[in-house]
């Protein structure tokens, strides 16, 4: 999540707010969602033959807005001085024209503006290549120092949502010799700073280590998904990937299905969560009790608040684990101690409330990843 506390940045949210006709949900994606950039992966498109087709580059949103400045400015005299700001004012040099600098709230409005026009042209590649049977490779980023996945299939794929828009999709299979009634699929929804690319080591080995098939996806606007990051949007792409994992991978068999949700991830697993009759479970990572309150305490802003998961949880309906880190700056433990002690007393499984572990490190360092395999095991072993 981000954290804004100052009051230019509590200013620039109510503007943005008013400027895009009292949307909650622009202000929520300019204040929760910020997708890697660039991403930690890439799907290389193939074609019927397994021919890979050359990239559309993207043009970088600065380099845009770049070409569109310098179209609109006229050279002055006074340019190449350096720009001096002064508690947020530009201030000109002597003998050179004042220029408008951009509002905090009109840089949030800009950036909405791009997003939805990238978003428009992805969805329409994206519509083009189902209608072409145009399939994917996951490509991940060279930095990465990803394990090889053992023994199972990789495949990279992209779901259509109800909003027209496509998410990407990575899926880890159990090997088909390994496949039991009791297999189980973990739909992985992730925190907000990263995307498929970069959970790529986890879900390997959480594919491995706990004979499950996962499948992890990137919300609208993250990595190769279409669409825009927001609250809303964020439902459609999961159940849209819940919809698909029942009928490709689970054999239309949802108690087969188990949501994970990690920091942001939990907002959509908690939705999905309290509509979904026959869940087979969900595990919390480090959640909120709701996105504003991560900010506030206050209610004061609850009519920009997001993710309302401590509503939601009460209504599960599907057996729960909450995961916590003690040492969490980011999202404090209590959010995670109230998620668990709302989920009803009949779905309660043991929560994990790691000791000396934060907000994005609680499988590393030595035994922790062991233990962390250990809980999760116990908990799908609860779950037959």
């Amino acid at each position: 999540m981000c954290c804004c506390c100052c009051p230019p940045a509590i200013t620039a949210l109510f503007c943005l707010w008013v400027q895009s006709g009292f949307s909650k949900g622009t202000v929520a994606g300019a204040l929760t969602f910020f997708p890697p950039d660039p991403p930690l992966y890439s799907f290389e498109r193939v074609d019927e033959e397994g021919n890979a087709l050359p990239e559309e580059e993207e043009e970088p949103e600065e380099e845009q807005h770049d070409k569109k400045d310098k179209k609109k400015k006229k050279k002055k005299k006074g340019e190449g001085h350096e720009t001096e700001l002064r508690e947020g004012a530009y201030v000109p040099h002597e003998g050179e024209a004042r220029e408008k600098v951009k509002s905090p709230a009109q840089q949030l409005t800009d950036r909405a503006q791009e997003l939805r026009k990238r978003a428009k042209k992805r969805n329409a590649r994206d519509a083009a290549d189902a209608k072409n049977n145009i399939k994917y490779k996951l490509m991940l980023d060279p930095r990465l120092s990803a394990p090889r996945f053992q023994g199972g299939l990789v495949e990279a794929v992209k779901i259509r949502t109800k909003t027209g828009a496509y998410v990407a999709a990575v899926i880890y299979r159990v090997p088909e010799a390994n496949v039991t009634d009791k297999t189980k699929t973990l739909i992985y929804s992730h925190g907000n700073a990263t995307d498929v690319g970069a959970m790529f080591p986890l879900q390997s080995i959480l594919s491995h280590s706990l004979e499950c098939n996962v499948v992890s996806y990137d919300y609208s606007g993250y990595g190769e998904s279409g669409g825009i990051p927001m609250e809303a949007n964020t439902y459609t792409d999961v159940q849209a990937v819940f919809d698909y994992t029942v009928e490709k991978i689970c054999d239309k068999d949802e108690s087969k299905v188990v949501l994970y949700g990690q920091s942001v991830g939990s907002g959509p697993c908690c939705y999905l969560g309290c509509r979904e009759e026959d869940l087979g479970g969900m595990i919390l990572h480090s959640p909120f009790l709701s996105g504003m309150r991560v900010l506030t305490p206050s209610r004061a802003l609850a009519c920009l608040d997001i993710f309302p998961n401590i509503d939601r949880i009460r209504k599960v309906k599907c057996p729960t684990m909450v995961i916590h880190g003690r040492l969490d700056e980011e999202v404090d433990i209590s959010h995670g101690v109230a998620m668990h002690q709302a989920v009803p007393n009949h779905l309660k499984r043991d929560p994990w409330w790691v000791p000396d572990r934060g907000h994005n490190n609680i499988t590393e360092g030595p035994g922790k990843l062991t233990e962390y395999i250990g809980r999760l095991r116990n908990f799908l072993a609860s779950l037959d």
